[in-house]
């Protein structure tokens, strides 16, 4: 086993490092304001994204989360702009750009982007490629995928009740969603949309998944959902109702009653890279922390000094660096297997890092006072978004049981004896 990171990990962590240094973290306040300016609904993104996506193409930066095996997929000789790294590669990527909210946006790897692009690369058809996957794969347009609903668990997505119906030529679709991430950006023009298509088929091919423009007459999005009062702008969280949407039979993804067979194809590579920005944030986290900590004296002794506040910092490295090398190994394994295959190596990261990473933050805020809780210092907005972590893409009580049932299942009595 080497622990180290490999000479190609460390050729892109130092192109990147370097990128963000000197082009990124100079135009950090006109994000920062950006999310706080009043825009129109939907939300503009800040005039200086664009200016830095053209540099990250221009320096190879762009597109870095697709591994070798989603770009395998690709229709009809599609070529597209990737270095093709591997998970294992990219992980590390993931977490530098984790230490700043709005930098995945500028390598065009941000979510739900990045699972839509990965989704209509591996089950899209030559022509859904090219008139949805090409305008995101230059980060021309935005998406949205639509699965949970506000009337049941979607936690158990066999719940869904958004129906989708054939009518000749045409589906129609009719339900509502909400917490549909990407729908509040001016830039969102196409919806990945779940919903049963067989109610009466077995329980598992009940439901598939279709591609919606925005603009189809019957979409709305009714309103924009807060985090703990944080809007996420530019990309948001909506809530969507679809009444009587048309779109053109060929708009399905795969086939019908395909839809979660689409769905775990997505989820996989997903929860890794949201691992390891989470990761990313808490390295931020214990930074400021640390910086505070140093900056600041009670009783003639600096509370770095105190040593309630070593035992936090030295937890605080503890399990980030635990955390990391739990998503590494994941990564590898979901390199070298299918994803259905490592079900249960990937619920034990998205169990287990966003806990640490909040741990950490939350020490962070403790650490500055009544400055942590304000806007400030970006820690309450931080710890929103990665509290956000332990629900999106599967909740903790559903990978807790994915980890249990395989670790019983060496143990279960064969009832046919």
């Amino acid at each position: 086993m080497d622990f180290n990171y490999s000479p190609e990990q460390r050729h892109w962590l130092d192109r990147l490092g370097a990128f963000l240094a000197d082009h990124v973290l100079p135009a950090k306040e006109a994000f920062v304001h950006a999310g706080e300016a009043a825009f129109d609904w939907p939300w503009q993104s800040p005039p200086v994204l664009a200016e830095l996506q053209a540099q990250a193409k221009a320096a190879g930066l762009w597109n870095l989360f697709l591994p070798p095996a989603a770009q395998a997929h690709a229709a009809n000789g599609f070529a597209f702009d990737s270095p093709g790294l591997s998970n294992l590669a990219y992980a590390p990527l993931a977490e530098m750009m984790g230490r700043y909210e709005f930098a995945s946006r500028i390598f065009n790897c941000s979510p739900p982007d990045t699972g839509n692009m990965e989704l209509l690369l591996r089950y899209g058809s030559a022509e859904q490629q090219q008139h949805w996957l090409v305008p995101l794969m230059e980060g021309a347009i935005r998406s949205a995928f639509l699965m949970t609903e506000p009337d049941v668990a979607s936690s158990d997505a066999t719940n869904i009740e958004t129906r989708i119906e054939r009518d000749g030529d045409h589906w129609v679709i009719n339900g509502r969603k909400w917490w549909s991430t990407g729908t509040g950006d001016a830039d969102c023009k196409i919806l990945i949309v779940m919903g049963k298509s067989a109610p009466d088929a077995p329980t598992h091919a009940q439901q598939s998944q279709i591609l919606v423009p925005i603009d189809t007459p019957g979409v709305t999005v009714k309103r924009m959902l807060g985090v703990f009062g944080y809007e996420d702008r530019p990309a948001g969280h909506g809530e969507v109702v679809l009444e009587n949407v048309r779109v053109p039979a060929e708009n399905l993804i795969l086939g019908e009653g395909r839809g979660f067979e689409v769905a775990q194809g997505r989820l996989g590579p997903g929860r890794i890279h949201h691992c390891m920005r989470t990761i990313g944030a808490a390295e931020e986290a214990l930074d400021l922390m640390c910086a505070r900590l140093s900056g600041r004296t009670t009783f003639g002794k600096t509370l770095a000094e105190r040593s309630v506040w070593q035992e936090r910092i030295a937890w605080a490295r503890t399990e980030i660096d635990m955390a990391r090398l739990l998503t590494l190994r994941t990564a590898q394994l979901l390199d070298e297997n299918d994803a259905r295959d490592v079900r249960a190596d990937i619920s034990k990261i998205k169990l287990a890092v966003p806990r640490a990473a909040l741990r950490v933050i939350d020490d962070a805020i403790q650490a500055h006072g009544g400055g942590g809780v304000s806007g400030d210092f970006d820690l309450a907005r931080l710890y929103a978004k990665i509290r956000t972590m332990r629900i999106v893409d599967g909740p903790d009580e559903v990978h807790a049981r994915v980890i249990a049932r395989a670790e019983l299942k060496p143990h279960r009595l064969d009832t046919k004896r």
